[in-house]
């Protein structure tokens, strides 16, 4: 099957499991290389996702100097069918700090506020506030046992998607 068919096939349960989470999990590396696991409220604009982050947080600060995170996007553990195989897509991102003043910021802002309201605005005029634009590079998606998919290039579906086949193993019997 093309790249094509499978994005075309998969893509709307991406998209849908995205619209049914209002948060991310967001793995960064501290200044000293250690990984950083925590999660913030999100909106989705230009293929990106969208931040807002307290500098004072230890994910902001991670963020500014290593610019490189994870994110995951996960269904609820109270409605999945099977906890071990729980809905789910994570990216490998970029991060980017959005100058206030610029257009992106603005929508940026736009997207959070029409998402999770007007919080957010009130928070944007916080001075230790920064908007952070997370641009995937690469990714995920599981819907189940054997049921992975990976994208590579920009994007929420990226450039190029397949499907894993190589799945699980059975653990070879030891010989007596």
């Amino acid at each position: 099957m093309t790249s094509e068919r499978i994005a075309g096939r998969v893509g709307p349960e991406i998209k849908q499991l995205l619209d049914s989470r209002k948060s991310l999990f967001l793995s960064s590396i501290t200044k000293d290389g250690a990984p950083y696991a925590s999660y913030a409220p999100f909106a989705m604009g230009d293929e990106c996702f969208y931040v807002l982050l307290s500098e004072i947080a230890v994910h902001a600060v991670n963020l500014q100097v290593n610019p490189v995170a994870s994110v995951l996007v996960i269904e609820d553990e109270d409605s999945a069918n099977e906890l071990f195989a729980r809905l789910r897509v994570n990216y490998q991102v970029e991060a980017h700090v959005l100058p206030v003043d610029s257009d992106e910021w603005q929508f940026g802002l736009d997207q959070l506020t029409g998402r999770h309201g007007e919080l957010v605005r009130n928070l944007s005029q916080l001075g230790d506030f920064k908007m952070f634009r997370l641009e995937p590079i690469s990714g995920r998606f599981v819907k189940g046992f054997g049921r992975a998919f990976s994208f590579s290039g920009k994007g929420l579906l990226g450039e190029q998607i397949e499907h894993m086949r190589d799945g699980h193993k059975k653990r070879e019997q030891a010989e007596a």
